[in-house]
């Protein structure tokens, strides 16, 4: 039987997957950039520091200092400095991962001076003291990239840039350093009980609504609807499309409509969650399972503080690693019942090829973190994991504003609103959207609040 071209395909993995596939290229970037800063403070031999503006303001009387921070700055050589350390380590690294990944270097550079210079300028707004207080620096990424695509449009020769799951999962992979292990072990069972437990809840219940309720006689969109809402987005519905045979105009549809509702629950989950009072702990772990996009879930969570980030990641994290054992599952059952004649065949290296692998990344950042420097190098008057944070930290951020900016660039909303087409499928992903908030409401309430088990306490 002829292939059929419109179908998403799975690729199967190559040791050349190592030094071509985004995922493993985020991890090396990111374990780079830790080496580096790692050496850089236990052997005092350099500054790796990355560039952070010092909070300035234009109109709040309370706040003396005015403009001063800023213009200081702008006055120091230091700054500068920073600025082009910050510049160069990301532009050397990400110019190689793009062209490992096929992108033209010369096209690429350009565009990326580009994406800095945006990035530049969000860190300078964000650092306004009035509009830090409002909003945190993850939306004005956003906003100003929004600004740009939805009026004068995203310019074509800053597209090559534009790799908003290269740079989230680098930034990832060095967060991971700042997760220590204890913490992942003190929050696993938790984090377990509230993705690994809702996530396939939700999927059956979406498979049921939208094959039974809705009789939706495309299936392979409705799984791939299904775990587009329950696990993470883009990526999920990626993979279990690729299992279900979903068309890839089918697939444009699913991740259209996944992230049109990303928007608003990332911009709105931490207002709403803030204006009740919601515990950080509780509400970065409810964005955590409801939010689809991890880079999603990184903006939302950062916007609940620093215990609201960790957690929302940790528990995005622990439901990202579903997505191989999803897609292993679908391509069975659609294998072996939906459409047997033509369905792809499954051995259980699928798990592998379809596992998110930056995921390893971030929890090798943590063991290393956790089980070598912590050890090793921390001592009653060292803080040596702290001293390293406070470096890495900036990395991290930078890659998450270059992420975020280029979420915001991307997006477009008039062409959203086209691929709408209404109907069963917006149904179908609003109401299995509404049952995953209110499942994974009760299910962090039931494992964080306190009442039933002891809240784990992170350091």
């Amino acid at each position: 039987m002829a292939e059929n071209k419109d179908i998403v395909s799975a690729e199967k993995f190559k040791w050349s997957d190592m030094r071509t596939k985004e995922d493993w290229l985020a991890i090396w970037i990111g374990f780079i950039i830790i080496a580096v800063g790692c050496i850089a403070v236990l052997t005092g031999a350099f500054d790796f520091s990355a560039l952070k503006f010092s909070t300035w303001t234009v109109g709040e009387a309370e706040y003396t200092d005015k403009m001063k921070p800023l213009l200081d700055q702008l006055a120091d050589l230091v700054f500068w400095r920073k600025t082009l350390v910050t510049f160069v380590v990301f532009g050397i690294l990400f110019t190689i991962g793009a062209k490992m990944q096929g992108t033209e270097m010369k096209k690429y550079i350009g565009a990326f001076v580009g994406l800095f210079v945006l990035a530049f300028i969000v860190r300078l707004v964000s650092a306004e003291f009035t509009l830090n207080r409002y909003l945190e620096w993850a939306f004005w990424a956003l906003i100003i990239g929004l600004v740009i695509s939805n009026t004068v449009g995203t310019p074509n020769w800053l597209k090559p840039a534009i790799k908003t799951e290269f740079y989230i999962k680098t930034g990832l992979v060095i967060m991971g350093f700042s997760v220590l292990f204890s913490n992942i072990a003190k929050f696993g069972l938790y984090g377990l009980g509230i993705a690994w437990v809702v996530t396939p809840l939700v999927i059956l219940f979406m498979w049921w609504l939208g094959t039974k309720i809705l009789k939706i006689d495309n299936k392979p969109l409705v799984i791939t609807m299904a775990a587009d809402a329950s696990v993470c987005g883009t990526s999920a519905a990626i993979a279990t499309g690729a299992a279900s045979g979903c068309k890839k105009s089918d697939l444009s549809l699913a991740v259209s409509i996944s992230i049109l509702f990303t928007i608003l629950m990332m911009v709105l989950e931490p207002i709403i969650l803030k204006a009740l009072h919601v515990d950080p702990l509780l509400g970065g772990a409810f964005v955590g399972g409801t939010v689809d996009s991890t880079g999603a879930v990184v903006v939302a969570g950062t916007a609940l503080g620093e215990v609201g980030q960790q957690t929302a990641v940790l528990v995005k994290s622990i439901q990202n690693i579903l997505i191989g054992f999803i897609a292993f599952f679908v391509a069975l059952f659609f294998t072996t019942h939906v459409n047997k004649e033509k369905g792809q065949k499954v051995g259980a290296g699928e798990i592998w090829h379809r596992f998110p692998k930056f995921v390893l990344g971030f929890f090798a950042a943590s063991l290393v973190a956790s089980f070598i420097i912590q050890p090793l190098f921390n001592t009653a008057d060292v803080n040596a994991i702290g001293d390293i944070n406070k470096v890495l930290d900036q990395y991290k951020n930078w890659a998450f504003v270059l992420a975020f900016t280029s979420i915001g660039l991307e997006i477009n909303f008039k062409e959203l609103v086209q691929k709408l087409q209404g109907g069963k499928i917006l149904a179908l992903y609003i109401l299995g959207q509404t049952f995953n908030i209110l499942l994974t409401a009760f299910a962090v309430w039931f494992a964080l609040s306190g009442v039933v088990f002891p809240v784990p306490q992170l350091q």
